[in-house]
């Protein structure tokens, strides 16, 4: 659980707080996970974004949990997961925390769910665990070059900052809550469904010791999960593709991975950008539920 310092401001009704110890033989390379779970019927994963949390999915969550548990994750790092000093946060190391996830709790015929960054990690645990893995949907796969930093001037400017050599751990470390709030608005179409005081958690979060080297690294980790495409082949689970209309993705990276996955049901949000669990959770809602 949290310690009562770090105590998330955010609770999604109905939802209880759980960790996963680091497992023996790791050599303290992992850290513990924290994971909500709430809801009842088979189980379903959700996996956030970059520079998120499990709070990510609060408006989904309430929609789908009388068809499904739902276990919402941090990743590793991330949210209230435990900081690791030296740990990589690339996409192999990202999706050994979800990989924990389903092995330590022994789920079968999971949904996973990821939305941008979990995206990519819901494609790739699916192509590792095919035996537990049911379903995938996947929202806007960030594995284009560019990312984030497609989504404005100011998303450029400060994702090369924190990536410069010398001064990118500094600037890693000072977040104003009007840069962030901006940044995170240009992956949304529509900008009121950025609320103040999930911008608010996620300030609190990234001032835990430790937090911004583990931003830095995540952002630094985007040549891991474009690499990571070559794993979409493997996966033999049914997969649905989601895409926000106005998503940083361009039509050619939508319809490369189209290309990878041809089996893959596609699904395209209009007027939606990349954070479509924030602003349209009645239709990921809607589709998980049809296949529940």
């Amino acid at each position: 659980m949290p310690s009562q310092e770090s105590r998330p401001t955010i609770h999604i009704p109905g939802t209880t707080s759980h960790t996963i110890a680091q497992r023996a033989r790791s050599g303290g390379h992992e850290g513990t996970l924290r994971y909500l779970k709430t809801g009842t019927g088979t189980p379903l994963v959700l996996l956030h974004t970059v520079r998120t949390q499990a709070e990510h999915f609060r408006h989904l969550i309430p929609l789908i949990a009388d068809r499904y548990t739902v276990y919402a994750l941090d990743l590793p790092g991330m949210g209230y997961s435990e900081i690791v000093p030296g740990a990589s946060y690339d996409e192999p190391a990202m999706r050994a925390g979800v990989e924990r996830l389903l092995t330590e709790l022994d789920l079968n015929d999971v949904t996973l769910a990821g939305e941008s960054m979990g995206a990519v990690l819901a494609l790739t645990t699916a192509a590792e665990l095919p035996e537990r893995v049911r379903r995938v949907v996947a929202v806007n796969t960030y594995d284009f070059r560019g990312g984030i930093a497609r989504s404005s001037l100011l998303a450029r400017v400060v994702v090369s900052g924190v990536l410069a050599p010398g001064v990118g751990p500094v600037i890693a470390g000072v977040e104003p809550k009007p840069a962030l709030s901006k940044i995170l608005q240009g992956g949304l179409g529509d900008k009121s469904a950025l609320r103040e005081d999930y911008v608010d958690e996620l300030l609190q979060v990234g001032s835990r010791p430790g937090y911004p080297t583990v931003a830095r690294a995540v952002y630094q980790s985007l040549p891991s999960l474009i690499a990571a495409r070559s794993r979409y082949r493997e996966v033999k689970a049914p997969v649905h593709l989601v895409y926000g209309e106005m998503d940083w993705s361009r039509p050619s990276d939508r319809e490369a991975n189209k290309q990878l996955l041809p089996a893959a049901d596609f699904t395209q949000v209009r007027k939606a950008g990349h954070f479509i669990a924030l602003e349209r959770p009645d239709v990921l809602a809607d589709l998980l539920n049809a296949v529940a």
